[in-house]
């Protein structure tokens, strides 16, 4: 077996005040767009986590399909787990895990449901494969068998006109809505530097920049 308290990374990066955005969603471009650029395995999957009403933690990764400065947004089954712990529990937690890039941005905030016509805009771009599995599972539901699924969703493709699959009333988009944004850069010998934009009540619901130790 590996030795585990051996295993590390020395990182070299470094992030100074000087060299941050003006804003988080500045910041979040820039780096959103190095991720990018480096061709990281889907730069846009992001652990979303979220808690039941006891409190009760639970995380998972989707995929980010939209941002700007009223937050991210991600689409999934409102019955899902998540859904249900949001509908309770309206706040999340996000992290990026850019590893490649020896960075990570952790995001905290409340969590709302979008309209109509944006979980439309989220929905109509999937394939129709995509559309039909969501359709035709309920997520996070137990089920007897893998063929059990693959049932459904040939059954429902049979049944579905061709081109897209209306979605599902039970799906739709949530949007993060930021309280406060951590850009993480790993830094040599564990001394990351962690600059974090947080919104302040003090002043009218800006943003003022923190630097947390590593």
């Amino acid at each position: 077996m590996a030795d585990l308290s051996r295993m590390r990374t020395n990182y070299d990066g470094s992030l100074r005040e000087a060299d941050l955005a003006p804003t988080w969603v500045e910041q979040f471009d820039r780096w959103f767009a190095d991720a990018v650029a480096a061709e990281l395995p889907e730069p846009n999957a992001v652990v979303v986590a979220t808690a039941d009403a006891d409190g009760a933690p639970d995380a998972r990764i989707v995929l980010m399909k939209g941002y700007d400065e009223a937050g991210f947004l991600f689409g999934t089954s409102y019955a899902s787990t998540k859904g249900a712990q949001l509908a309770v529990n309206p706040r999340a937690a996000l992290v990026f895990p850019w590893h490649a890039l020896q960075r990570q941005v952790r995001v905290t905030g409340r969590v709302e449901r979008v309209g109509d016509a944006a979980s439309d805009a989220l929905w109509d771009p999937r394939p129709r494969a995509a559309q039909l599995a969501a359709a035709a599972s309920v997520q996070s539901t137990v089920v007897d068998s893998r063929d059990e699924l693959a049932e459904r969703v040939r059954l429902l493709d049979e049944q579905t006109p061709a081109g897209g699959v209306p979605r599902p009333a039970a799906w739709g988009g949530y949007r993060v809505v930021p309280e406060q944004v951590e850009f993480w850069q790993g830094g040599q010998d564990r001394l990351h530097d962690r600059l974090r934009f947080v919104q302040d009540a003090a002043e009218g619901g800006g943003w003022i920049v923190q630097r947390l130790a590593p």
